[in-house]
């Protein structure tokens, strides 16, 4: 089955102090038995596994269940640590290994699209389950690339804890920046790892550094390496005082546990770094004990008194600062050498919150104003959000996260964003790429709903007699588009449905059809974001289509307020049109949006001609008047009007409102805004010079320079409209050792000499 894998439906703890084989995995009696299947059916495409005995009800209490996902920049180890995971816990036999997938004949559980085994990347956020220690795990592995951003976005949304995973070498980079601003706008308690600890010039000092500086001065060392790069044998563990080292790299090596006071007289490392981390061990101990005891005033006193604490408390204190916020625990590791995964799991059952530990989800009016929270519990109504839609040519899965109360097979919700119903005709739990049939589920479950034909990403549904709003999502504006047609004739409306279901199952892409071209236009975060779209296109609903040369999404915007007054009349035999309205146009800060006011006393125009006005200014605002593009960021105000008791309608007064709008923009200095994008580049220091030369050359500035590892940053602002192509000029610049990665920031007016220019090389 290409491999996609059935979910089994056992897992366990491993044999104390060695990384057990799945065959040595006892079975958990709380979990479901593994039972043949019957047969095989298919959902969206995935398969799943039909049985004949009847699915039991959960039997876990909630405090048993832990929602992560593991978030990271691109390729820092999320994709091996989550398959190390799946071994560790007994859901799968063999470690695959993500270099390994790129001759398309295997992938990882959870890189399974063919675009991810090609590339050896993330794109799509794949939920899997598997338990520890008794505790059942759902986890998201997230993709890294700013592209994709939408994918950690909605993850995180309905996730209750994150692993955010960090490259040994480089340290904090700029899409960990972003998710990490993410994590703190859903208020999703963290920990760190620092893996890829055996990589050449693995930094530890460095890590620790970034995440403190440039993430959370709350963020506190738990583990310390012991070596690095060929030298890393294991890590301290400061929460347990103890040492883990392991005796090889094999999956299933063991490790001795020795006391931590015996680590420091029993390496000497010729690394310096290395070295001196030992040394601080107890200094790091006392630091970490008075950080976390200070969270709990009598065992604070106690340790300060007569130096002892009772490791129990020490271990809920850790925990109460990281659900709370208070601190960010950092762990270490090598998953790649098989180092730290499972005390990187003991982690996350200890330290993580269970679902609604941490508060529950906010409840909205039509208007986004909360109004109250819903508490994660069974005893109550029905309360989901669904964050992902998946879609192909076998129909649709709609990925949930409950909140409250207990869904069935066959029950019918209410979709409150949309208001309309859908009953439920299967519920699935799935496992990367395969699904398996569920009953129910319950208050703080993450599942799929199949085949729902109204719900979209972000949508609320609840229970009919009892609806509520749930807090949306907040997705980015796109910032390229490209000009799509199909490669043959036949392919035309398939097309067009295609397109559909991609932007329907990704919010982050916008689809429109240019007015004067007829050209469809399909608009997403990325080069890469839209290529992958294109080719996911054929490989999943079997349409072939040719993409366009990338355009960058400009914007305009009012260059001063105006005050105009413009009178629509129109007479031509019996009853006219007229209207007049006076309005005032006035500039808003980046990011304000469009504002409508209704500023129009003692009756000057009718209540009822008013929402005409207001619907043609912001359909109007979508084309500017300089090249076309969306008008942003500005203030509409209706201050007075006329109209004629027989001639005046809706109608006169939106074609007034239009007209007005087109007027007011052409005569207010128009502004034309360009996207402008972060940029950080990694290369050696010998074409530092280079490199800075050339991102002034593209109209850019270089805030900050600096080291990472062995390499030297550059990180600066630069124009998206002069980024297209910069890998090939950096490889050629750096001999193919230089990288880049790149992230929107904001839009910045274009100069009015480069206006014209940039408009004709779009065109």
């Amino acid at each position: 089955m290409l491999g996609r894998q059935a979910r089994l439906g056992y897992s366990g703890a491993p044999l104390e102090g060695r990384a057990s084989p799945p065959s040595q995995i006892p079975k958990v009696a709380a979990t479901l038995e593994f039972v043949l299947p019957r047969r095989t059916v298919y959902a969206a495409g995935i398969p799943h596994f039909e049985r004949d005995d009847e699915i039991m009800a959960r039997q876990k209490p909630l405090k048993l269940y832990r929602n992560i996902g593991i978030i990271a920049h691109i390729d820092a180890g999320k994709t091996t640590t989550t398959e190390r995971v799946l071994y560790y816990t007994g859901k799968k036999h063999q470690i695959i290994e993500v270099h390994d997938t790129k001759d398309g004949k295997t992938s990882t559980t959870t890189d399974y699209l063919e675009q991810e085994r090609k590339r050896g990347i993330t794109i799509q956020s794949a939920a899997v389950s598997c338990e520890w220690k008794g505790y059942q795990i759902n986890l998201i592995d997230t993709p890294g690339h700013v592209d994709f951003t939408i994918e950690v976005n909605r993850s995180l949304r309905v996730l209750d804890g994150a692993v955010v995973v960090f490259d040994g070498v480089a340290g904090v980079e700029p899409q960990t920046e972003t998710n990490w601003r993410l994590a703190n706008q859903y208020n999703v308690p963290r920990m760190c790892y620092v893996n890829k600890m055996d990589r050449m010039g693995a930094n530890y000092t460095h890590c620790v550094k970034g995440i403190k500086e440039r993430l959370s001065p709350k963020a506190v060392v738990c583990h310390v390496p012991i070596g690095s790069y060929d030298e890393f044998v294991g890590m301290v563990d400061l929460i347990a005082g103890v040492a883990y080292i392991w005796d090889s790299d094999d999956k299933d090596a063991k490790w001795e546990t020795i006391p931590m006071d015996q680590v420091a007289g029993k390496y000497n490392f010729p690394t310096a770094q290395d070295n001196e981390w030992l040394k601080r061990i107890p200094e790091l101990r006392q630091e970490l004990l008075e950080h976390a005891l200070a969270l709990n005033e009598d065992a604070f006193m106690e340790f300060v008194e007569n130096g002892k604490f009772d490791p129990a408390v020490l271990k809920a204190c850790i925990r109460k600062g990281t659900v709370t916020g208070e601190f960010v625990p950092i762990f270490c590791g090598s998953s790649f050498k098989n180092k730290g995964v499972q005390q990187l799991l003991d982690a996350v059952i200890d330290y993580l919150p269970f679902p609604g530990e941490n508060g529950g989800i906010g409840m909205v009016d039509p208007d986004g104003k909360v109004i109250g929270t819903q508490e994660v519990k069974d005893e109550a109504p029905a309360r989901a959000l669904a964050f992902k839609v998946i879609n192909d040519q076998f129909g649709t899965l709609t990925f949930v996260r409950v909140y409250s109360g207990v869904i069935k097979k066959g029950d019918t919700l209410l979709n409150v964003t949309r208001d309309r119903k859908e009953r439920i005709g299967r519920i699935v739990e799935v496992q990367a790429a395969a699904t398996k049939d569920i009953d129910e589920c319950r208050a703080g479950d993450i599942c799929a709903f199949v085949s729902m034909k109204e719900t979209e990403t972000g949508d609320s549904l609840s229970s009919p007699d009892k609806p509520a709003l749930l807090v949306r999502m907040r997705f980015p504006d796109p910032v390229i588009s490209v000009a799509v047609e199909p490669k043959t004739r036949a392919d035309v409306d398939k097309m067009s449905v295609a397109l559909y279901k991609m932007v329907k199952a990704d919010p982050s892409l916008r689809l429109q059809v240019d007015q004067e071209t007829g050209q469809t236009v399909l608009k997403g975060m990325g080069e890469l974001h839209l290529e992958v779209t294109i080719d996911r296109m054929r490989t999943e609903l079997g349409v072939e289509a040719n993409m366009g040369r990338p355009r960058v999404s400009f914007r305009e915007a009012f260059g001063a307020p105006v005050e105009l007054v413009y009178t629509h009349k129109k007479q031509s035999g019996g009853s006219g049109q007229y209207a007049e309205v006076k309005m005032i146009f006035e500039p808003l800060p980046a990011g304000t949006g469009v504002e409508f006011s209704d500023e129009v006393v003692g009756g000057r125009i009718p209540r009822e001609f008013i929402p005409s006005v207001e619907h043609a200014v912001v359909t109007e605002c979508k084309r500017g008047q300089v090249a076309g593009y969306e008008v942003v960021d500005f203030k509409a105000r209706l201050i007075d009007g006329k109209y004629h008791d027989v001639d005046s309608s809706a109608l006169a007064f939106g074609i007034a409102g239009r007209a007005g709008f087109r007027e007011a923009h052409k005569s207010s200095r128009p502004k034309v805004l360009g996207p402008i994008m972060k940029i950080e580049v990694v290369s050696e220091a010998d074409y530092l010079g280079t490199i800075i030369g050339d991102v002034n050359r593209r109209r850019g500035s270089v805030t900050e320079q600096g080291q990472k590892g062995n390499q030297a940053t550059v990180i600066g602002f630069v124009p998206l409209a002069e980024m297209f192509g910069y890998i090939n000029f950096l490889r050629s610049a750096t001999s193919g050792r230089g990288t880049f990665t790149m992230e929107f920031a904001h839009y910045s007016e274009v100069p009015p000499g480069l206006v014209q220019k940039l408009m004709d090389a779009e065109a």
